[in-house]
């Protein structure tokens, strides 16, 4: 794994389709904007609960109305981001102990954090071309790591992030038997100013902005080889514990 450019880890071959799932939040609008400008892509899409098809990661209806949308674009599925995820909301904050632990918010972080981007992968994997090197990349969060967590608290999150990289390493082992050159992987993009961190967001913590986080997200993607399918990574290219 390296987290360099190289000519042979690269996204190539030229042209085919980027897309980004969750394009309405700031680290995927961050994305959206650095992938239409890389030429490599002959077009690039964002999805979210407010395009057009909208996604919706509740609905698997449109998911599947959306991953048909993409097909029908006519151009090979070179990567797709999923920067989706969910943290804190109406009513829904971190636990601190077990005692704080509900039910209802706890299947909501599920529904959101692992059932949703299984969906995704149901639907979209298949997209993913025979032929030549794909990406299909979520964000998932250091937090979900069962051997980095030394501070406890947030039951719901780092366990629907750790469910999350289950199904991704589980998913990739499925798609390498069909499409050997793609790629699955989870990524870690780090604190980053948005609103799903902004309450979080300590002294002293590096934050980035999401154009700084999309960037290094990006550079992580391109250095990945195929041997790194499955994968748990950092935002600056390294391994990150299970």
């Amino acid at each position: 794994m390296t987290n360099a450019f190289s000519s042979t880890a690269t996204l190539k071959p030229p042209g085919g389709l980027a897309l980004v799932i969750g394009a309405s939040g700031g680290i995927g609008a961050a994305l959206l904007a650095q992938l239409q400008q890389d030429e490599r892509f002959e077009r690039v899409l964002g999805l979210s609960r407010r395009s057009q098809p909208a996604l919706n990661l509740l609905d698997e209806a449109s998911i599947a109305q959306a991953a048909a949308h993409v097909a029908g674009v006519g151009l090979p599925l070179r990567l797709l981001v999923d920067a989706t995820g969910l943290l804190h909301g109406p009513g829904l904050q971190p636990e601190k102990t077990l005692q704080q632990i509900d039910p209802v918010q706890m299947a909501q972080a599920f529904a959101i954090n692992a059932i949703g981007p299984a969906l995704l992968m149901k639907h979209f994997l298949p997209l993913l071309p025979r032929e030549g090197r794909s990406v299909f990349a979520t964000l998932s969060a250091k937090v979900g790591s069962i051997g980095d967590n030394q501070l406890g608290g947030w039951y719901s999150y780092r366990a629907s992030k750790a469910a999350l990289n289950q199904l991704v390493h589980t998913a990739a082992i499925e798609l390498r038997r069909r499409q050997p050159q793609a790629l699955c992987v989870a990524l870690h993009p780090g604190t980053v100013a948005t609103n799903l961190s902004a309450p979080f967001a300590k002294t002293g913590l590096q934050v980035q902005t999401p154009d700084h986080a999309a960037a290094r997200l990006l550079g992580v993607i391109e250095g990945l080889q195929t041997t790194d399918s499955g994968g748990f990574f950092n935002h600056d290219g390294s391994v990150l514990p299970w």
